[in-house]
């Protein structure tokens, strides 16, 4: 119906599982909130967290820490990143990303985007001999063809570090993402796939990387409390000459996380059926592109992602404003100005400037939205209804 209005907000939510709560105020009555305020004999939940997700990953190690952008920092610490050091990374992600190789001192080369919203694997490969790292984001949670990076990786010496914020419980060819580099980084800030307000996570094989992020992350001297670490070995050769720049996690997020990573995989399928209802709901419109989803590719579909090809600027505005007032909230990458959570590369000054044509194409008819779990089905049904009317509004030029 033209009437139609969806009622529902796209950032709230679901409240927490009822094992959090409980979980977390038996954190707060007792106090012990700091990872290192422990009883004798007690591990600690940020401890037993980092278990836990290294089990969830298939990793060695794993660290707990204050956000996901302190997550990818570390990273570029742990492997000596040198001032004016090159990074590339993504010219499609978030701020946060060049935020962190800019906060480190590096100097972001951003790499071309392809129309299924994943590094252009050729730019890539033309760029590769511009620096030692890549700081690859999966961002919206498409997955690149990873083997095929990979192998670029290899021929020309790349560490490759994962930007897994929206990706965490995602995999390419059954292997986890964060698992194919060799440093995985993870975000459960509100608006992912665990919800801890703000935290981050931080996976590899490599002992004395991780005995490295460890000491960075504020261990003090008390490393040998961590259960998914190297052993204590690694330390002694670091401890004198690493420095220390706090992020830990504290026992109060690790507490309300536990529960959800237990629940993950459930809630990953709940999303997926969200995401795929929405894909049905909008497949056979002429003028909207779906994302390509590879077969290989075993996603979270947290979010949602359309081009508008051959839309001006006003058009997709018109089109966004239309949708908004119907109650349907949708981003757009098209924007020169940065607005919320949403930005671009022209407006990073930190970032050297990059001739990004296609890159920009791909963006300026780019739509966003969240898929809360606090949707339904149904709920996906009348979205896409609306979308559809009000696409089918928009005149054609």
């Amino acid at each position: 119906m033209s009437d139609e209005i969806f009622r529902k907000p796209f950032t709230q939510q679901e409240p927490l599982p009822e094992a959090a709560i409980a979980r977390a105020v038996e954190v707060m009555r007792h106090g012990r909130l700091h990872r290192y305020n422990t009883l004798p004999g007690e591990h600690g939940e940020v401890a037993d967290l980092e278990v836990e997700f290294a089990d969830f990953t298939g990793a060695r190690f794993a660290l707990a820490v204050a956000s996901g952008g302190y997550a990818l920092a570390c990273a570029l610490r742990a492997i000596e990143l040198k001032h004016g050091e090159k990074v590339l990374t993504n010219a499609f992600t978030l701020a946060p990303v060049p935020g962190a190789i800019a906060s480190v001192g590096g100097v972001p080369v951003l790499v071309e985007v392809t129309e299924d919203l994943v590094i252009d694997l050729d730019d890539l490969e033309a760029k590769a001999d511009q620096a030692r790292v890549l700081m690859l984001s999966h961002m919206r949670g498409h997955i690149c063809d990873m083997d095929r990076l990979m192998a670029i990786a290899g021929r020309h010496g790349l560490t490759v570090i994962e930007d897994c914020a929206h990706t965490m419980g995602a995999a390419w060819k059954g292997t986890p993402s964060g698992r194919h580099g060799l440093i995985g980084c993870y975000s459960t800030q509100t608006y992912k796939h665990m919800n801890s307000g703000e935290g981050g996570l931080i996976v590899s094989d490599d002992p004395m990387l991780m005995a490295r992020a460890i000491l960075l992350s504020g261990s003090y001297m008390l490393y040998p409390r961590h259960r998914a670490a190297p052993a204590n070995g690694y330390f002694e050769h670091l401890k004198y000459d690493t420095p220390n720049v706090s992020g830990r996690m504290d026992n109060l997020r690790a507490a309300i996380l536990r529960p959800q990573l237990a629940d993950l995989p459930a809630q990953i399928a709940r999303w997926n059926v969200l995401y795929r209802r929405m894909e049905a709901g909008l497949a056979d419109l002429e003028r909207l592109q779906l994302v390509a989803r590879p077969e290989a590719e075993s996603f979270v579909g947290s979010s949602f992602q359309f081009r508008l090809p051959g839309f001006s600027a006003a058009m997709v505005v018109d089109f966004i404003t239309r949708c908004l007032a119907r109650g349907v909230e949708l981003k757009w990458f098209g924007a020169r100005e940065p607005m919320g959570f949403t930005s671009r590369h022209e407006s990073w000054r930190y970032v050297p400037e990059a001739d990004l044509p296609r890159a920009g194409a791909v963006l300026d008819t780019l739509v966003d939205m969240r898929l809360p779990l606090s949707f339904d089905p149904e709920d996906i049904s009348l979205i896409s209804r609306i979308i559809r009317a009000e696409l089918l509004k928009t005149p054609v030029i």
